[in-house]
């Protein structure tokens, strides 16, 4: 099944994001080889791909996983949360409807 991981970023996140980017980055990178990555991406605070310099609020992960459990489990392990970037993060089953 597939899990919604939201990661809220912590007030003035930015400078650690681009420290932890790779880590992060590396772990959505073994989902994706898996087949198991829907999407992800993070949530810019400008309306606009163009101007990262501003900082993201958080960022959004979708993803397969044998269970709830197993979904925040490897949530729990991310460079962003382990580091402070994200001040939370919340786990929710996602049912894929669209694109068929």
């Amino acid at each position: 099944m597939y899990y919604s991981i939201v990661g809220q970023d912590a007030d003035e996140s930015l400078p650690l994001r681009k420290v932890h980017r790779p880590a992060h980055l590396e772990r959505l990178q073994e989902l994706d080889d898996q087949g198991r990555l829907l999407a992800a991406g993070p949530n810019p605070l400008a309306d606009s791909a163009q101007q990262p310099e501003h900082g993201f609020s958080g960022s959004v992960v979708v993803a397969e996983f044998d269970s709830l459990e197993a979904a925040k489990q490897w949530a729990s392990q991310d460079p962003y949360l382990l580091n402070g970037i994200y001040a939370s993060v919340e786990v929710k089953p996602f049912i894929k409807v669209f694109p068929k």
